[in-house]
């Protein structure tokens, strides 16, 4: 059960302003590899840029303060945004997180095709997705 920070999320209420200013002044550029395909019609249909500094991706995502309530999970992950992992064994993590009694929002596929996806949070409050690819 490996993990690796994949990207992070900032939650912005203009995802075109976001995005010319972590390309033009930060110097990120735009992801075009290996992009998660959004299922819009499952909860949240924001608009969302991806950049990346060669290495890990930040995902600007549309604010939707009832994503979480629309999709029917106790977990908003663009409300505030969040900070993901990836990991090769999604099951595994859940359990771990069960035996640690840490809740968590499953997504499964209901935000990206072919990613399995749960969401929960830190002692502060901060959002964390720890997703798979599904083959």
């Amino acid at each position: 059960m490996k993990l690796t920070l994949h990207h992070i999320n900032l939650a912005t209420e203009n995802v075109e302003r976001m995005d010319v200013f972590y390309r033009d002044v930060l110097g990120l550029a735009r992801e075009e590899a290996g992009l998660p395909t959004l299922e819009k019609k499952k909860g949240y249909a924001g608009d969302v840029a991806f950049v990346t500094d060669g290495a890990i991706q930040t995902h600007l995502a549309q604010k939707d303060v009832l994503a979480g309530f629309h999709s029917g999970q106790f977990v908003n992950p663009v409300s505030r945004g969040h900070i993901a992992y990836r990991t090769d064994d999604l099951e595994a993590f859940k359990e771990h997180l069960r035996a640690n009694d840490i809740p968590f929002a499953d997504w499964g596929h209901q935000a990206v095709a072919g990613w399995a996806q749960i969401f929960f949070y830190d002692p502060d409050g901060n959002v964390i997705e720890v997703h798979q690819v599904m083959e």
